[in-house]
């Protein structure tokens, strides 16, 4: 169904501190709980544990003012919504809202903010979380990839304007942050 949600969408590299906040990373991981706990156990799940959005980033949710401050109230993009499994959507969490494998990420704060997210989550699986990153990245790649071989025109253009090796390279820093991401998670 389409329909318009007022409020705040992230999609330009700059924003808002308040979009990127702890406590927006906090309200992130409990809407995505609200969510899987309400599709658990249904048909819409399957035999899988949840419905899963797939494609959670600042990107696709919408960031309204909450005593003040812009928070986070909904998710859009649901094109690639289908079951899973918890984990599959928090990584993406994890992934997308820390920008994961970029140059100005810091180890250190980032593990804080993965606990942060786990955390607020609840998350119980939290030793397969940065597996779960990893297979994100690498499946985010050579998807974009095996579409763009396939003539799929959004995925050239997204291959011609480098995303191939920016999430290649994110891939890379998380596998070699490994050892202290997964750390900071027990």
């Amino acid at each position: 169904m389409l329909s318009y949600l007022a409020g705040h969408v992230a999609w330009e590299p700059r924003q808002p501190v308040a979009v990127s906040s702890d406590e927006s990373l906090v309200a992130v991981a409990r809407l995505v709980r609200e969510f899987h706990d309400l599709t658990a156990g249904t048909a819409l799940a399957g035999e899988h544990e949840v419905v899963c959005h797939n494609d959670l980033s600042p990107k696709n949710t919408v960031y309204r003012l909450v005593s003040g401050e812009l928070r986070p109230v909904a998710f859009i993009d649901w094109d690639l919504a289908a079951p899973g499994g918890r984990i599959h959507d928090v990584a993406h969490v994890c992934w997308q809202y820390l920008g994961l494998g970029t140059a100005v990420v810091d180890v250190g704060e980032a593990a804080r903010r993965m606990r942060l997210i786990v955390d607020s989550y609840e998350l119980s699986d939290r030793q397969r979380l940065v597996s779960s990153v990893l297979w994100w990245q690498d499946r985010c790649w050579r998807g974009i990839e095996a579409q763009a071989d396939a003539g799929d025109v959004a995925m050239v253009r997204l291959r011609d304007a480098g995303v191939v090796g920016e999430v290649q390279r994110a891939y890379q820093w998380v596998s070699d942050q490994r050892g202290a991401l997964e750390g900071a998670l027990r």
